[in-house]
């Protein structure tokens, strides 16, 4: 693009775009998607829910998903939530960061580099400070492990009408069998089906939805004990088992690692 043009098209000099806002509890926001924009949205408090066709991220303070321009996705937000959300323009980001959706970690340096580019607002290119801070952020992301929060959706529709009653009850006895019968599958297929499309069998696949169903009533300010019945565990020490295997920590601990706004 030339420099006349460029001089005639305010948008070309952005580099990051941001959008803060505190949404009140339980808000849904409808399917979108920014086909020039990647994005990281963050939840400096609260805890959202952020679908898209090949997954189901549930992601609290200390956490982020990265959603790359073009992917449809729709927000839920479990509680009050101050939304952070960070647009980078496509051409900063495609070679350095995966073109498909991902939660990642937020340590406390990123964190604040998000906050103060949202307070700025825009960052433009010809902004020699400006333009730092939208190069340190995605320096610092390029680095960040993918943190294991997502339900991967299975497309084959037998497979993912199974998902949906599965999530629907994911704690519920003989959810497994009930969602076979729905599914018009026997266990068998279903099991090749999940591996096939989730890389996850069906009984961790289930496990995970278990996890991420506990993480929205947690989120919520549930008791442990509570939520462990609530999603089928015999007991809270098993719930809380099956949590740090997945999540490397403990339920209590994982919401206590979340920075204060």
């Amino acid at each position: 693009m030339s420099k006349t043009r460029q001089s005639h098209d305010p948008e070309a000099r952005l580099l990051v775009r941001t959008y803060a806002v505190t949404h009140p509890a339980n808000l849904g926001i409808e399917a979108r998607s920014f086909d020039r924009w990647d994005q990281l949205a963050y939840a400096a408090r609260g805890v959202m829910n952020v679908t898209t066709v090949g997954g189901t991220w549930v992601v609290p303070p200390h956490r982020a998903v990265w959603i790359p321009a073009g992917v449809e996705h729709a927000v839920a937000m479990t509680g009050r939530v101050q939304l952070r959300t960070v647009f980078f323009r496509r051409a900063m980001t495609r070679q350095r960061m995966p073109r498909s959706p991902c939660a990642v970690n937020v340590p406390p340096l990123l964190r604040e580099l998000i906050l103060e580019a949202t307070r700025v607002g825009l960052l433009h290119r010809d902004v020699p400070a400006q333009a730092r801070l939208a190069r340190v952020m995605v320096d610092r992301m390029e680095t960040l492990p993918v943190a294991p929060l997502q339900l991967p959706m299975p497309a084959e529709p037998r497979a993912r009408r199974a998902a949906e009653v599965i999530i629907e009850h994911p704690g519920r006895p003989g959810v497994l069998a009930n969602a076979a019968r729905k599914a018009g599958a026997t266990r068998r297929t279903l099991e090749r089906l999940f591996l096939a499309q989730t890389q996850m069998t069906l009984g961790r696949w289930r496990q995970r939805a278990r996890l991420i169903s506990a993480l929205r009533r947690l989120a919520e300010g549930r008791a442990v004990t509570e939520v462990a019945l609530d999603v089928g565990y015999a007991t809270p020490s098993a719930f809380i088992a099956a949590f740090r295997s997945e999540l490397g920590t403990t339920p209590r601990r994982y919401f206590d690692l979340s920075p204060p706004g």
